[in-house]
């Protein structure tokens, strides 16, 4: 069951949205060289506390952060540590938060110093596939018409989708129906209607696909250690086309 949301619902979402928009804005200014992830979890909290917003992630099924921070070759759901960042890595920092009952989901990877231009190319590759993801977002198009559309451009571009961790459904929850994946064959899965939040996010690799959890239980890497990026935005369905809700460019 997909929940469609209603004008006040979607009104809501759009102030969460901007929200998160704001923050993930500011938080990029902080992340450069030397930085660890724990103090980028900490700046974090002080502009969620600043936005009047609770993490959606601290203590969701036990995660210990309020944001996650994946670097190099860590996919998703890394947990902020005293790890500092160093010249030619590259972090993914995935926030989302709550604002009164309404949640809203956004990741951004960002390159540390002088990155190569491999990796440049992965994070362009990871950002351009998400937006074609979203352009797919409309009413009357199927689910499978975004994942098709991500892994399209990623293996046109020489690179792999993850398929272990997918897209979701948004809204009075962090996570609700339909997820959905980075990859799959157009025209297929649900019909996409008005009112629909999803969110959309796009990890890529560098080499293969497949990933291993470590044993913390949470972080999710690269099976050949190569790099992953990941871009997210939430964006609801509209009459007119997708938009937005978390633009933070």
């Amino acid at each position: 069951m997909i929940p469609l949301k209603s004008e006040k619902d979607l009104e809501m979402m759009r102030c969460t949205g901007q929200k998160l928009a704001r923050i993930i804005k500011k938080l990029r200014e902080y992340i450069e060289p030397s930085i660890t992830t724990l103090e980028i979890d900490r700046v974090a909290d002080n502009l969620i506390r600043q936005e009047n917003a609770e993490s959606a992630f601290l203590g969701y099924k036990g995660f210990p952060a309020h944001i996650c921070t994946s670097v190099n070759e860590e996919v998703v759901h890394g947990i902020p540590s005293e790890r500092r960042l160093k010249d030619c890595d590259i972090v993914s920092v995935d926030v989302g938060i709550n604002y009164q009952g309404y949640f809203a989901d956004a990741a951004i990877t960002i390159g540390i110093g002088k990155v190569s231009p491999s990796v440049k190319k992965l994070i362009e590759v990871t950002k351009e596939a998400l937006m074609a993801g979203v352009r797919q977002a409309r009413v009357n198009n199927h689910l499978y018409d975004i994942s098709h559309a991500i892994q399209q451009h990623v293996e046109n571009n020489g690179f792999s989708v993850v398929r272990e961790f997918v897209g979701h459904g948004i809204g009075r929850s962090l996570h609700e129906e339909p997820e959905i994946p980075n990859f799959g064959r157009p025209h297929e899965g649900v019909m996409l209607m008005h009112g629909m939040v999803l969110a959309i996010e796009p990890m890529v690799n560098t080499g293969s696909w497949e990933c291993q959890i470590l044993d913390n239980g949470w972080t999710a890497v690269t099976k050949d250690r190569l790099f992953s990026a990941h871009f997210e935005h939430t964006v609801a369905i509209g009459d007119s086309g997708p938009e937005i809700l978390t633009h933070y460019n």
